[in-house]
């Protein structure tokens, strides 16, 4: 599918019913799997990408450069929609916010998230009027093309567990041109049923971190029209990657190997053909 076509079929799977989740590899090879295994869209993760070159997730540590390529490496390694984790945006400032939508066009993303969350402890969330403008700025950029915006309202991981002001955010947030909304963190169910009936776009909730953890049936009978997995996955792997070196290590022996992909299948997968969507 060319990119027009990727993002036609990425609002389809936000305007149908029920609950859909969007994978997060973190390097071609495993946006190569994942599209193999049936997933109809992907979004990339800046922790995972963090992890696979040795790296802390974090503000400061992860360029805007570095993780357009990756997304972009992930986007040509098969044929689903991709869409990106732009953390702050890159830059506080809404223009650099625009600006970065407008990259991310170019490299074949047709989608991506801008967070409120500013990187400093000391004041950890953007002024709602601030992350307004920055979401609007990107929304504007986003106009006409391609790429479909999630806003993002970080409280709950940046210990302001206010479920008022984080609804008045992600309401303001839609008000400003969003697409889909994303709280990362919300406590339990009740909270996801709360933003869900609040507002009146989409909305992503993250599954696979730390806390309570519901079917993709329950998010679905909330409300919850996205389901995403974060950095879940790149530690999955990292954690199987732990467990056979600590056998070899402790144990001297290769159980392991059992429960491997076989030489046979990554090569088929990593083959010249790319994975084709099944949408």
């Amino acid at each position: 599918m060319d990119q027009t076509a990727k993002f036609e079929a990425f609002q389809a799977l936000h305007a149908r019913d029920g609950a859909f989740v969007v994978a997060n590899p973190w390097d071609a090879g495993s946006a190569r799997l994942l599209a193999h295994l049936g997933f109809e869209a992907l979004a990339t993760t800046s922790a995972g990408y963090a992890f696979s070159v040795g790296r802390r997730d974090s503000f400061a540590g992860l360029s805007r450069t570095e993780l357009l390529e990756n997304a972009r490496q992930i986007v040509d390694a098969c044929d689903l929609p991709v869409s990106v984790d732009l953390e702050d945006g890159f830059g506080p400032a809404p223009e650099t916010c625009a600006q970065t939508i407008r990259l991310a066009v170019e490299v074949g993303l047709v989608g991506g998230s801008i967070e409120d969350a500013t990187g400093d402890p000391a004041a950890p969330i953007y002024d709602l009027t601030h992350a307004v403008e920055r979401v609007h700025a990107a929304a504007e950029a986003a106009r006409g093309l391609p790429f479909l915006l999630t806003a993002r309202a970080e409280n709950f991981l940046w210990d302001r567990p206010d479920l008022e002001d984080t609804i008045a955010r992600l309401q303001a947030f839609a008000k400003a041109g969003a697409d889909v909304l994303y709280a990362p963190g919300l406590p339990d169910l009740a909270a996801i049923r709360a933003v869900c009936a609040a507002v009146d776009k989409p909305v992503n909730v993250v599954m696979g971190l730390k806390g309570p953890r519901y079917s993709v049936a329950q998010l679905a009978a909330a409300g919850v029209r996205r389901i995403s997995v974060g950095g879940s996955f790149a530690r999955a792997a990292f954690g199987g990657l732990q467990r056979a070196a600590q056998e070899v290590l402790g144990a001297g022996t290769f159980s392991y190997a059992q429960d491997a992909m076989s030489g046979a299948e990554l090569t088929a997968l990593m083959s010249d053909d790319r994975p084709q969507s099944r949408l």
